[in-house]
């Protein structure tokens, strides 16, 4: 059995939590005590960063070096495509929300329960989201390959973010315009099984840090 280091909140928890449902492993998840900076945890994880998998001998980390390594020990129901076209498409995607989407998405946490609609850090996030969706259209766009029948490697990482940025726009007021093509993107990815179950078995987390920041009493 896999062990899954992980945070609750993590928003790359649980992109790779949707992985192991869909590929319907079995894993025990642990939270370390103390979190990332914990001593032992270090000892561990060298990087200090979760997710983190241990694999019998093999203690692995980084979400995209994790699938790539689950894909392959464990090839069905495969996740990425055939062609290399297709794969490599599908890793650009993927690439493209961990470095131009949740980043954005982040710096949101530190400001909920501060500040307010029209603020402007509220604006300027707006402004880079809605740049970001922009993009991100586009690249759905080009992309001829895309399949959202099967839940790829490329696609995991966006639900939970999706759903931290409704949180967000209903927390903050954030003035964000969805592109078609990127609604329905979202809609056909989270017809899936294992997106639906994450989700789900996410809102919990999810509700009570919302409630700890802007109910914090």
């Amino acid at each position: 059995m896999l062990i899954h280091y992980a945070s609750p909140v993590s928003l790359y928890c649980a992109k790779l939590r949707i992985l192991l449902r869909h590929k319907q492993l079995e894993w025990q998840e642990v939270h370390p005590d103390g979190g990332y900076n914990a001593e032992n945890f270090r000892q561990l994880v060298p990087a200090g960063t979760m997710p983190a998998i241990a694999d019998g001998e093999l203690v692995l980390a980084d979400s995209e070096a994790i699938a790539e390594y689950l894909e392959e020990t464990h090839p069905q129901p495969a996740m990425l495509p055939r062609q290399a076209a297709a794969r490599a498409r599908c890793r650009e995607r993927s690439r493209f929300h961990d470095t131009r989407l949740e980043p954005e998405v982040r710096k949101l946490f530190a400001h909920v329960g501060v500040a307010t609609i029209g603020s402007d850090i509220v604006h300027a996030q707006s402004a880079v989201l809605n740049l970001r969706f922009a993009e991100l259209s586009r690249l759905l766009a080009a992309d001829t390959t895309l399949d959202t029948s099967q839940l790829s490697l490329g696609d995991c990482g966006f639900p939970v973010s999706f759903a931290w940025i409704d949180a967000f726009t209903t927390a903050m007021g954030l003035a964000l315009k969805w592109p078609k093509n990127l609604r329905d993107y979202r809609a056909q990815i989270e017809t899936h099984a294992a997106v639906r179950e994450e989700l789900t078995a996410y809102a919990p987390a999810m509700d009570a840090w919302l409630k700890s920041k802007l109910d914090p009493a």
